[in-house]
């Protein structure tokens, strides 16, 4: 380090050091100041509590009560109206109890129901720009995800496209990683995409047609048997606890890694933005305090799940575990780019939230080479 630099780092920690001090003396008057204007009868205080009563509903893309992302929205329900003391009751409808899976975003904006979970990348076909606030191929996983979301400008540009539709969202949950996928046909070279029918939804499913593929989007009730019939040649789900669940290792031969097309898939939570004005200030932050809870409720049991169930897959059945080549990686990712670009030139709102979404990306990845992967690589 030079000498002429020395003055200058030296000043930045002072002045960090003294910020920090006002900072604390800010926050204790603050304190002081609130605590005398209790003892002020005169003080009105800005949000008035009231005690009135409301049952929502809520519809989702999920199956009945399916593992962790069905029971989730139970969950929620349940977080809010003990957070709440019941003056929020929100009764879940899983997809098909109420509306069809796919239908729940118009149901949410219509107002049929108040509140709606799901994958915002089911809802490209109303706007393009919702899929990157579910996943980008080859983009973030689920820790930069939260970082882009909560603190990274993210949660602004989602609210920002979701108001258009009177709609208010919250992230929901993450899956991590995916796997790649089952196959009954080997992956060896790129050419293998080669009409290849496989049930894929997102822009996974762009970069997948790039390759000569054909994307099949269907509920997950109608996986098993699509894979079964050879309607489809390969299906990705979401990872091991799930996949073993759905009994895809009994019908598939491959399994592959990793999910290139879902690094760290983001799941939402949405209302209906005129329902949402009308509750009382406090009921709004219970909505806001009980989806954080829920994204974090959710990232911890995929993690905690994933691996006993790749155990379970790999000795209870002759499955073979495949990773895909360096070779279609970089084919796939090429073709990523291209279909990135092509989604960003759709509308100005989704090349304002891909370039954001793409400097925030570069920015953490660059951190993540000095801690994460280096450590990894260990």
């Amino acid at each position: 380090m030079s000498k002429s630099s020395t003055p200058s780092k030296q000043y930045s920690r002072k002045e960090f050091l003294k910020k920090g001090s006002l900072i604390a003396s800010a926050g204790l008057t603050l304190g002081i100041a609130s605590c005398k204007s209790e003892e002020n009868e005169d003080i009105t205080a800005p949000n008035i509590i009231t005690n009135k009563k409301y049952k929502w509903k809520c519809v989702t893309t999920w199956p009945p009560n399916f593992p962790v992302v069905g029971e989730g929205a139970i969950l929620l329900a349940d977080w809010i109206r003990e957070m709440s003391g019941g003056r929020l009751d929100i009764k879940v409808y899983g997809g098909g109890e109420l509306v069809p899976a796919l239908e729940v975003w118009d149901a949410v904006v219509n107002g049929a129901a108040e509140m709606g979970t799901g994958a915002s990348y089911y809802w490209a076909g109303k706007d393009p720009a919702t899929q990157f606030f579910t996943t980008v191929p080859f983009g973030m996983n689920a820790q930069q995800m939260n970082a882009w979301l909560y603190s990274g400008g993210g949660m602004e540009l989602w609210r920002d496209l979701y108001a258009k539709y009177n709609l208010v969202p919250f992230a929901g949950g993450n899956t991590g990683v995916q796997m790649g996928g089952w196959y009954n046909k080997e992956i060896n070279s790129i050419a293998d995409y080669k009409g290849l029918k496989m049930r894929i939804p997102g822009i996974g499913a762009k970069v997948l047609e790039k390759a000569g593929g054909t994307p099949v989007l269907s509920a997950g009730s109608e996986i098993y048997t699509n894979l079964e019939r050879g309607v489809i040649d390969a299906t990705e789900w979401i990872g091991p606890y799930h996949d073993y669940k759905m009994g895809f290792h009994q019908i598939a031969k491959y399994y592959y890694s990793p999910g290139w097309h879902e690094p760290g898939s983001n799941l939402e939570v949405m209302v209906n933005k005129r329902d949402y004005d009308k509750l009382d200030s406090d009921l709004r932050a219970i909505i806001d305090a009980a989806s954080a809870k829920l994204n974090m409720w959710t990232i911890s049991e995929f993690e905690a799940r994933n691996n006993e169930y790749l155990q379970k897959i790999l000795t209870e059945s002759d499955v073979e575990l495949r990773s895909f080549s360096k070779e279609i990686l970089t084919t796939l990712k090429g073709y990523t780019t291209e279909v990135l670009e092509e989604v960003a030139e759709k509308n100005e709102m989704s090349r304002r939230v891909y370039d954001a979404y793409k400097k925030f990306h570069k920015g953490i990845s660059a951190w993540s080479a000095y801690s994460e992967k280096l450590y990894y690589n260990l």
